[in-house]
């Protein structure tokens, strides 16, 4: 089912969410988006962390390509400290 509505910006670039569409999305304070602006457009789309099954499935597929791409903990180590090292 598709809900259309109208919004304001406020001065500060906040937009509320209709309730209508906020209760058809079961959208909760504090929920993030990500936001798209081309042209005249703007897209919000929710982002919702992945269930745990999901997400188990996910680190497993991780695992597998990191093994098949000859990965070692020390490779994993040694990323993280030079993107931490850049900011």
């Amino acid at each position: 089912m598709e809900t259309v509505a109208t919004t304001r910006m406020s001065s500060k670039g906040q937009i509320v969410i209709p309730e209508t569409i906020r209760k058809q999305l079961n959208l909760k304070e504090g929920a993030q988006f990500i936001v798209v602006g081309e042209g005249d457009v703007v897209i919000l789309k929710a982002i919702s962390a992945p269930n745990i099954d999901i997400f188990d499935e996910l680190i497993q597929q991780a695992r597998q390509q990191a093994k098949a791409a000859g990965l070692e903990r020390d490779d994993l180590d040694k990323a993280i400290a030079k993107a931490r090292a850049k900011k």
